[in-house]
């Protein structure tokens, strides 16, 4: 018996085919300009999306990440709601959908699932590729504006990955807290960037004010121990890189790490990890440096050594971002 397709393999099936009649250069073009709108600090209020080339442009070099680090999120939030899941996803600003992928990935099963998106031709390549998963196919893509009239429909989960930066800081507060009026469960990933940390830190604030619990990737629902302005928190997700990839970035490795930040909070009872890996562990002959943000408020280096036994195999094995301990 063939064993089942995972939603990641299909997605990669279903993409692999998009470039086909797109002429490399032009698809290496529209990879580009699409990145310094993305990279942009001014919004336009305009969709970044304009076009069917720039939609598979984006769709082949960028949906893969997007899944990547969305997964790497969602798992996050699944530990601390063990035994939940959404019976139902609105996915804003979600383009070619690939947050519903991800959704599909962590919990499986097929649920009522509605993208919203501006972009036309970006909804129609997500219903395109939607078609290769049978959780996906009665997807709803409806064309709706992002901003500060947006009102959701009541849902177990929203999402909104990379959205932020496209929208100015009125329509961003809209649209947080539109999330938070309708769904038992938020989750926002943004860049890893200074920039991106710093919007979704407004967005978290704006979550616990009202009334929602964080569950990931913070062990606490009080403000970031950060200090603004002298570093900022992100993780990293590992992505196979594509030919695209390839021809717009060059270098030879097979993968590429995304970069990004996140929150998942929600209504709903959670369990935060007791601490938080917030950089990758340093491993040093018999021992192993943690940095790591714990429940008590606080950023915290720990050293674990041979003499701790089991936890420092635990150490060696633990990655940026893993709660601690595991």
């Amino acid at each position: 018996m063939n064993e089942p397709v995972s939603p990641d393999e299909t997605l990669r099936d279903a993409l692999a085919g998009l470039l086909d009649g797109l002429p490399p250069r032009q698809a290496a073009g529209a990879v580009e300009r699409l990145i310094a709108a993305y990279r942009g600090a001014t919004p336009t209020g305009a969709p970044i999306l304009r076009d069917r080339a720039d939609v598979v442009a984006y769709a082949a070099y960028r949906m893969p990440a997007t899944f990547e680090a969305v997964r790497s999120a969602l798992e996050a939030f699944a530990d601390a709601v063990p035994g939940w899941a959404p019976e139902g996803q609105v996915d804003v600003g979600g383009g070619t959908g690939a947050a519903t992928w991800a959704v599909n990935a962590v919990w499986g099963g097929s649920r009522p699932v509605t993208v919203l998106d501006w972009a036309e031709p970006a909804l129609a390549l997500g219903r395109e590729i939607a078609a290769a998963n049978p959780a996906l196919r009665d997807a709803s893509w409806r064309r709706t504006r992002i901003g500060s009239a947006l009102e959701l429909d009541a849902t177990d989960l929203v999402t909104v990955s990379y959205v932020l930066n496209e929208l100015t800081a009125p329509d961003r507060a809209a649209l947080v807290d539109a999330a938070a009026a309708a769904a038992r469960a938020v989750v926002i990933v943004e860049p890893g960037t200074p920039a991106g940390y710093a919007r979704l830190i407004e967005a978290r604030d704006r979550l616990v004010g009202a009334g929602l619990r964080i569950a990931a990737p913070c062990p606490h629902s009080a403000a970031c121990p950060i200090v603004p302005g002298e570093d900022w928190c992100h993780f990293s997700a590992r992505v196979s890189r594509s030919s695209l990839h390839r021809q717009v970035k060059g270098g030879s490795l097979p993968y590429e790490d995304e970069k990004f930040c996140y929150v998942a909070a929600a209504r709903l009872p959670v369990g935060p990890a007791p601490a938080r890996v917030v950089r990758r562990p340093q491993i040093r002959k018999g021992q192993v440096l943690l940095d790591l943000c714990e429940s008590d408020e606080r950023l915290r280096r720990t050293t674990v050594t041979k003499r701790h036994g089991d936890l420092y195999k635990a150490a060696r094995d633990a990655d940026w971002g893993d709660p601690w301990p595991p």
